[in-house]
């Protein structure tokens, strides 16, 4: 099974009309504030740092660079061939690889898997983007890369977060303006219950090593002038056994 074509088009057209400066889409803030910090979570729990460490989701690449500036060998995945163009393109010292990856589709997962070995994969808000019938299909694919001895470390945005995404689109003076291609698009972000993201992890057969909640910081700000959170929820999973 692989993800709908409507859904896939949708993430095209998003980054087909993306600017490719970094900080213009509404999650691509600066790796400080991310990546930076889930590394000084996640990398405790690495069983094996040396492993290739899949950045999945990669989009344009802005954490891919960062990560590879850390680790041995960086692979971006990444739906979008329009998002993987942005990538390439602020990538001309080819820190990272970058691959075109459907997560859903399992036969894609074995292939990555076959090539690369077992990995370590970082993944930030893809899970809620996903259809909800795909989500428990890409959470079985990760665990495919990941094999029997690489980590995974997700964050997905709380269900608390839903509300303040709804109170921003329904602004009376409209949406942020990073905020509205997402909608435009037909991407805007779905709802993942709490309490699902570890059962999809159980049930792929990883266990859950640590957890915990820190904000998903976003480049857009609110009226006030500060800078918009969105409440969030990060998991370092594995095999244990």
């Amino acid at each position: 099974m692989s993800v709908t074509s409507r859904y896939r088009e949708a993430w095209e057209g998003f980054w087909r009309e993306a600017p490719a400066e970094q900080g213009a889409v509404f999650w691509d803030a600066e790796p400080s504030l991310t990546a930076g910090r889930h590394v000084a979570l996640f990398e405790p729990h690495l069983t094996d740092p040396g492993l290739p460490m899949v950045d999945l989701g990669c989009g344009n690449g802005t954490q891919t660079r960062f990560l590879a500036d850390r680790f041995p060998r960086v692979i971006g995945a990444e739906l979008s061939a329009a998002a993987l163009d942005h990538a390439r393109l602020a990538d001309p010292a080819g820190q990272a690889t970058y691959r075109l990856f459907d997560a859903v589709e399992k036969a894609e997962a074995e292939t990555l898997h076959a090539e690369f070995g077992d990995a370590n994969i970082y993944m930030r808000g893809v899970l809620h983007q996903a259809e909800p019938d795909d989500r428990q299909l890409m959470v079985n694919g990760i665990a495919t890369l990941v094999g029997e001895r690489g980590r995974v470390f997700l964050v997905e945005l709380s269900e608390s977060a839903k509300p303040i995404l709804v109170g921003l689109a329904q602004s009376p003076s409209g949406p942020p303006p990073k905020l509205a291609p997402i909608f435009r698009h037909g991407i805007a972000p779905g709802e993942v219950a709490d309490a699902s993201v570890p059962e999809y992890l159980r049930a792929a057969g990883l266990s859950v090593i640590a957890s915990g909640e820190l904000p998903l910081i976003t480049t857009e700000y609110a009226p006030d002038g500060t800078r918009i959170e969105l409440p969030s929820k990060w998991a370092v999973a594995g095999r244990t056994a």
